[in-house]
């Protein structure tokens, strides 16, 4: 029988905690749950009010994959749901509003990934997003020289800039804006990303062309869809290791001469929330989001 754990007054089953989940470095599923409560100060409020698609590893990354974006049998009725819009009509999800739902929800042992848009209004996004993917023998280094374009860009109409690894290979930016439905936002994004092609055609594609893919950076600016997710800041990868969706700092991208530079793993998190506070915290405020030229 799973322990059970108390957790702001909600019972919880924690289970297999000695189980491990990432092989490469030993990391155990316990080690998982432990890694979620230090962050879910930072991370919540980047999932509050966000309809959740859970990418499930149960086995680790090795095992299946696979994704859940209905509430999963056996929620507990205390997890937040909400009814959401989708192509195939409308479908319930879950809300991890609070440190119990989090630690429910790490539990199934899962990648975090969110809409840019609030389920009180998911006619209007909240945030534009861009995907930056390198094409090998590109790597993250060359992300980031096409994310300092982007982000002088876009500051030209406006908006402020974040970044966080994607946890993978890649560099997600990010913008708070308003004003804006999903479909203009995403028109806007493949406007910059082709102006990005356009000014470093060695260097960036917008388009997700495989064969022009090799040794450039693909701008995928698709994301903005509405009905499209993005790993939510903070979530642990479904990789070999335990990497992270790690906010950086620009002087970081600036100065990113190498991959590792910007390879962040769950024991590396703690460190820079206690020296940096939540780097993304700005988007939170919808008072300085930006609108569309």
């Amino acid at each position: 029988m799973a322990p059970i754990t108390e957790v702001e007054g909600r019972r919880l089953p924690l289970s297999n905690l000695e189980k491990v989940l990432y092989p490469a470095t030993g990391f155990t599923k316990g080690e998982v749950l432990h890694y979620y409560a230090t962050v879910a100060e930072v991370l919540l409020p980047h999932l509050r009010d966000r309809a959740v698609s859970f990418l499930r590893y149960p086995d680790g990354p090795d095992g299946q994959v696979f994704f859940t974006k209905n509430v999963p049998p056996g929620t507990p009725d205390w997890v937040t749901t909400a009814e959401v819009p989708r192509v195939e009509g409308p479908s319930r999800m879950v809300l991890v509003q609070d440190l119990p739902s989090l630690m429910w929800a790490a539990n199934l042992v899962t990648e975090f990934h969110t809409h840019q848009w609030l389920v009180d209004s998911p006619d209007e996004a909240d945030r534009i997003v861009f995907d930056l993917d390198p094409g090998a023998p590109a790597s993250i280094v060359q992300c980031c020289e096409v994310a300092l374009w982007l982000r002088e860009r876009l500051a030209t109409d406006g908006f402020e800039t974040y970044a966080k690894t994607s946890g993978s290979k890649g560099l997600h930016l990010l913008a708070a804006v308003r004003g804006a439905s999903s479909e203009r936002v995403s028109e806007y994004a493949k406007e910059l990303a082709v102006e990005a092609e356009r000014a470093m055609p060695r260097l960036a594609l917008h388009r997700m062309t495989r064969n022009l893919r090799p040794g450039k950076v693909f701008v995928d600016w698709s994301q903005n869809a509405a009905r499209k997710t993005t790993a939510t800041p903070y979530t642990l990868r479904a990789r070999p290791e335990p990497t992270v969706s790690a906010p950086v700092t620009w002087e970081e991208v600036e100065e990113c001469g190498s991959s590792d530079r910007l390879d962040f793993h769950a024991t590396d998190i703690a460190p820079r929330v206690q020296d940096y506070g939540d780097l993304l915290a700005p988007l939170l405020d919808r008072a300085d989001a930006g609108r569309l030229p």
